[in-house]
């Protein structure tokens, strides 16, 4: 009995150490550090066609006012769907109608686009081109391309500065197309074709104004071997990722970035940005086999990647370029059902909050379900890239960057699961708490492993003091949870009806948006102490409402 009150009383003075540890002050006037909200600066969608849909615009319109969003990207801005090329009693001409319709209403919304030159029209194709997605983008180049897609850019860019004003087009980013190192998929072509098709949207562009920014190569996610080291994917010989006993021990490297800022100092051409996508996965075909496997590296990893990026460039010609990594998610499955569920969010949070300064923008591939690179789900939550589904339900992830929005512009604090700002206009205190568990570290949220296995995550301890705020100061704190702004799990408590009625998305959508909320008041010496546990994934908004 003795040796048990023992043990007790060791946990308890072992727990006291450890809390006493995590305890953060933190005053409200302390001298903050200037920092810019990287993450709202773009934001993906599919395909330029589907901005023609109410839904999409409605979306776009909620997720600018509550997310911030300032620009968006998306892929086929010269697909055929959008009729850029029309040939009419054997006249042909160019044909901006559809392009406009959406521009005009973007920008009606206070949204620019962030432009991705892509892909080809037909006219522009090899005659038995290779295409991607259901909607058949063609990516194999044709006979004599480089001249006409030339005058396409230069066109279009002519068009859209006549139509909107140098001052507006100034402020656009123009990116060469999209993941064109996936030669199976995206590009059609070699490596030398690719910087040979830079080059001609780069004097395409800049003929129009040598002000205009353009960039690229706008490549897949990072590796750990040498598959793209020649003109096109090699997939035998190359087994790293595949006998590792770790692959985040493995140098991670960018895709063609080194090459094609050698490519454009030979050329004496122009990068004002360099993107790529940093997704946290790897999908080698195994030469051993002939099959593909699904990796998922750990949650450090894009901010690691984004440090090489950094590197490459300083030690560059360009090293005044900036970085735009212009897709990035858990992952780049358009059918991963993680991307329905909680933990994402919690992701979504820490990585973006660890890598303030590095980046120019991190943009979330997509902001909506309207998305249909595989065709149209066939439920309601079939794992999409967005953070608000087709019927306009919010996911998880729509919170995280909602509140990511809230944050002030000055960070007086930060650790591994607190980020405390100040908004320099009001002085008001931000802070976002949350739970990333340190157990699920080794790999971000994917669902190639059970769902199940992450409700497992270890809490954390949140013992945060306040000072020097007011007497009587109120702050609201908002908790995303797997009850409270978790759309899935209620939804399947509902029996997952399929589709739901008018009646039940009504009342779906505000079990969405609503999160836990409560209200704490600093005591009589403007002090605040907030003590709790935050369960895995779980993620708080503290703010100052007065």
């Amino acid at each position: 009995m003795q040796l048990k009150n023992i043990f007790i009383l060791i946990v308890m003075v072992l727990t006291q150490l450890v809390s006493a540890q995590n305890n953060v002050t933190i005053s409200a006037t302390s001298e903050g550090e200037t920092f810019d909200h990287f993450w709202s600066k773009c934001v993906g969608a599919g395909r330029a066609n589907e901005a023609l849909r109410a839904g999409w615009l409605e979306q776009l319109e909620l997720v600018h006012q509550t997310c911030g969003f300032e620009t968006v990207r998306f892929h086929g801005l010269f697909h055929d769907d959008m009729f850029p090329i029309v040939t009419e009693r054997g006249k042909t001409t160019y044909n901006w109608q559809y392009i406009d319709d959406v521009f005009d209403r973007m920008l009606e919304l206070d949204v620019r686009p962030f432009v991705e030159l892509s892909y080809f029209p037909k006219t522009m194709a090899a005659e038995n081109s290779q295409t991607v997605f259901w909607w058949k983008a063609y990516t194999t180049p044709g006979e004599g391309y480089l001249g006409k897609w030339h005058d396409l850019v230069k066109a279009f860019t002519q068009h859209c500065v006549d139509r909107y004003g140098m001052d507006e087009v100034r402020t656009w980013y123009f990116e060469v197309w999209n993941e064109p190192n996936l030669c199976r998929a995206f590009f059609d072509g070699t490596k030398s074709q690719y910087f040979d098709l830079y080059k001609a949207s780069v004097k395409a562009v800049r003929s129009v104004d040598s002000l205009l920014k353009v960039g690229g190569p706008s490549t897949s996610n990072f590796v750990a071997d040498d598959r793209y080291k020649g003109e096109r994917e090699d997939t035998k010989g190359f087994t790293k990722t595949f006998t590792a006993e770790n692959i985040n021990d493995l140098a991670w490297r960018g895709v063609w970035i080194e090459d094609f800022l050698e490519y454009c100092k030979k050329e004496n051409l122009p990068v004002d940005f360099v993107t790529t996508h940093p997704y946290p996965t790897d999908y080698p075909l195994d030469p051993r086999t002939g099959k593909g496997k699904d990796f998922s590296r750990f949650v450090n990893s894009t901010m690691i990647d984004i440090k090489w990026l950094n590197e490459v460039i300083a030690n560059s010609a360009y090293p005044d370029a900036e970085i735009h990594l212009t897709e990035w998610n858990t992952s780049p499955n358009s059918r991963d059902a993680m991307h329905d569920f909680l933990p994402p969010a919690a992701y979504i949070t820490k990585v973006n909050l660890d890598c303030i300064g590095l980046t120019n923008s991190l943009a979330f591939w997509t902001f909506t379900d309207i998305f249909e690179e595989k065709g149209g789900g066939a439920s309601i939550f079939h794992g999409g890239f967005g953070m608000i589904n087709y019927q306009g339900l919010v996911k998880p992830t729509y919170h995280a960057y909602k509140m990511l929005h809230q944050l002030g512009d000055e960070k007086l604090f930060k650790n591994d699961f607190l980020f405390v700002s100040r908004k320099s206009g009001n002085g008001k205190v931000v802070a976002l708490a949350y739970n990333y568990p340190e157990d699920h570290y080794q790999a971000v949220p994917a669902s190639i492993k059970k769902i199940e296995k992450y409700e497992e995550g270890k809490s954390r301890q949140l013992n945060v003091t306040m000072t020097d705020l007011k007497p009587g100061t109120q702050f609201k704190i908002e908790t995303l949870d797997k009850d409270h702004g978790n759309i899935y799990n209620y939804w399947e408590k509902m029996g997952k009806p399929e589709p739901p009625t008018r009646e039940q998305i009504k009342v779906m959508k505000d079990y969405a948006n609503n999160l836990k909320t409560e209200i704490i008041i600093a005591d009589k010496d403007g002090k605040l102490t907030i003590n709790r546990e935050i369960a895995a994934w779980n993620v708080l908004l503290i703010q100052q409402i007065n």
